[in-house]
């Protein structure tokens, strides 16, 4: 892998990408989005296009039918397989963060028991829960706040199905490790990019996001795959829950929200160089050029 093109969803990260493809022969993109290795799930994920992807070979699509629970250990061995079948240097476009330090940092994430996670999540008493973890594990209890359920119970999750505390795992996600790998990040204003995601949401809907999500339906997509913004909305609105007018504006919301959660988690990574956009990504064409030209060197 060259370069790492990363930020928050409709930051323009794949028009830049293109861009750079455009100027580098024989390019390769591989893409780093758990929502893009959905087949059929298309328009929702903002997956490039039919004739993106026959002009520029691309990586880490369509990698599983909507009803499966894929997982980052299954992405980074396709991820590896692709590195090892590129022909030319390897652009990779990063949108989801967990996935993107699982390649780069090279943990392995612990495993998964899903009937003592969904136990867990159905505890009403999370203050329990917390000083349950706390017993079995002190370290991450001191590392997690109180009222955060998810983490709380990824951890107890861990440490009662894998018979050892969450923490023994290693620094994790803590950790920033130097790495040979140069990120780039695209930046913008939150008010920006909050118009961008606005009228992103306005064009998928126009593109037939509704149909897309009807042809799958709920029946046959897994838990993990209805997460997916857009997509999980929908399938409540198809079920009668709420007015088209209204689900789409609760999806521009909810999209807003997990942008800055996006940018959140990156900019926690001081491995990262920041490029301030203002209201063209491909201001920052020149800068992603040059990186990749000193990688390959």
């Amino acid at each position: 892998m060259t370069v790492v093109l990363l930020g928050s969803t409709a930051s323009g990260k794949s028009s830049l990408a293109m861009a750079v493809a455009e100027q580098v022969p024989g390019l390769e993109i591989a893409a780093i989005d758990s929502m893009q290795v959905y087949r059929r799930m298309d328009i929702g994920t903002a997956k490039p296009d039919a004739t993106d992807r026959a002009a520029v070979r691309h990586h880490g699509l369509d990698l599983a039918d909507a009803d499966d629970d894929f997982t980052v250990v299954r992405f980074v061995e396709a991820f590896d397989a692709a590195v090892a079948s590129a022909s030319g240097p390897l652009l990779a476009v990063a949108g989801t963060g967990l996935y993107l330090r699982a390649i780069l940092d090279r943990f392995e994430p612990p495993g998964q028991w899903p009937d003592i996670k969904e136990e867990l999540m159905n505890d009403p008493d999370l203050a329990t829960l917390y000083q349950r973890l706390r017993a079995l594990d002190p370290v991450a209890a001191d590392r997690i706040d109180p009222g955060n359920r998810r983490r709380i119970v990824r951890a107890l999750e861990v440490s009662v199905g894998g018979g050892r505390p969450f923490s023994s795992y290693g620094p994790g996600l803590d950790a920033y490790p130097p790495i040979d790998t140069m990120q780039l990040g695209l930046r913008w204003s939150r008010e920006s990019l909050g118009h961008r995601v606005n009228r992103r949401v306005e064009e998928m809907m126009s593109n037939g996001l509704l149909d897309e999500v009807a042809s799958l339906g709920r029946d046959r997509m897994s838990r993990t795959a209805q997460q997916a913004l857009g997509y999980r909305e929908l399938l409540d609105y198809i079920d009668g829950i709420g007015t088209l007018a209204d689900t789409v504006e609760l999806i521009k919301l909810r999209t807003r929200q997990f942008a800055v959660r996006q940018e959140r988690w990156f900019r926690r990574d001081p491995r990262i160089r920041w490029i301030d956009v203002t209201s063209d990504p491909l201001v920052a064409l020149p800068e992603v050029l040059a990186a990749i030209e000193a990688s390959c060197v």
